[in-house]
């Protein structure tokens, strides 16, 4: 049976996320939504009836109807994922610096850097 106790590293990010808002530092606060949206979406289940994808939104009625169990991903998986944010990020940078967008690409590589530590402290 899985586990419903929060993955130290998610929990670690959110933690981040908070003081990034408090600090307002955008650059810190965009990174550490996209990974956590990133979690969040490897997280969701398709939605199937009699074995296809239901695309209709309007396919379940009444509070909690529409509510789906979702994948509980271990430690692995998230850091998985967050090194892949990573990875995109530095990919990113790199596209910004040949295009000759040197801010973006350091807002870039300042994400990836934090995203990169809060990664290598989970370990």
């Amino acid at each position: 049976m899985p586990t419903t106790e929060p993955s130290a590293l998610r929990e670690r990010l959110r933690r981040t996320l908070r003081d990034a808002l408090r600090a307002r530092d955008a650059v810190a606060a965009g990174a550490l939504r996209s990974a956590i949206s990133a979690i969040d979406n490897a997280e969701a289940v398709p939605v199937e009836r009699d074995g296809r994808l239901s695309l209709n939104p309007l396919g379940a009625v009444g509070v909690g109807a529409a509510e789906a169990v979702r994948r509980t991903l271990d430690d692995d998986e998230i850091l998985r994922i967050v090194r892949a944010e990573v990875a995109d990020r530095m990919a990113a940078a790199s596209q910004y610096e040949r295009l000759g967008q040197v801010d973006a690409a350091g807002r870039m590589r300042s994400g990836a850097e934090l995203l990169a530590a809060i990664a290598a402290d989970a370990r």
